[in-house]
């Protein structure tokens, strides 16, 4: 199977599994054992579900480039958002600095500053507390490891099962 990447650049697809379009020698159902027609479509099924797979990823990739993108755009606002906020602090001192003494003024626009952050930390600090590990995600990956663990006994004990 080719790689998914182009060296060459550009948006060129990436080379993808199908199935062949060119007529295979067609054998009476007489002629192939019950083996060979499971194999034959088992190969069929795999080269399809690869494909779609490949397909889906392919398309996703498209998306989040996309998404990155655009999500650049946002960035750069909240950048010039962040320093136009200290013009906006600049203008509410010189406003306060109209009934009040000039370091009264900014003292006070330093205070909010100061309580929006400490606001803001808080926040943040009770949000992340309150993450927790995927506890169902462990409990179903120890349940996999003790099955895996317990196949291969099985199997020793009943080799008729596992004879191919």
């Amino acid at each position: 199977m080719a790689s998914p990447t182009s060296s060459g650049g550009g948006d060129v697809p990436p080379v993808l599994p199908s199935i062949p379009l060119a007529p295979e020698p067609v054998r009476s159902p007489g002629e192939q054992s019950i083996g060979e027609l499971v194999r034959e479509a088992t190969t069929h099924v795999s080269t399809l579900v690869r494909a779609e797979v490949e397909l889906a990823r392919a398309e996703i990739a498209s998306e989040v480039k996309k998404g990155l993108q655009g999500s650049i755009f946002f960035v750069v606002a909240l950048t010039v958002l962040l320093f136009s906020l200290f013009f906006a602090f600049l203008a509410l001192g010189e406003v306060l600095d109209i009934w009040l003494p000039r370091s009264a003024a900014f003292g006070i626009v330093f205070g909010i500053m100061l309580l929006t952050a400490a606001l803001f930390g808080l926040l943040g600090y009770l949000r992340v507390r309150r993450i927790r590990k995927p506890e169902r995600t462990i409990s179903s990956l120890k349940e996999s490891a003790q099955v895996l663990a317990h196949r291969g006994h099985d199997e020793d004990a009943h080799p008729e099962l596992t004879a191919r």
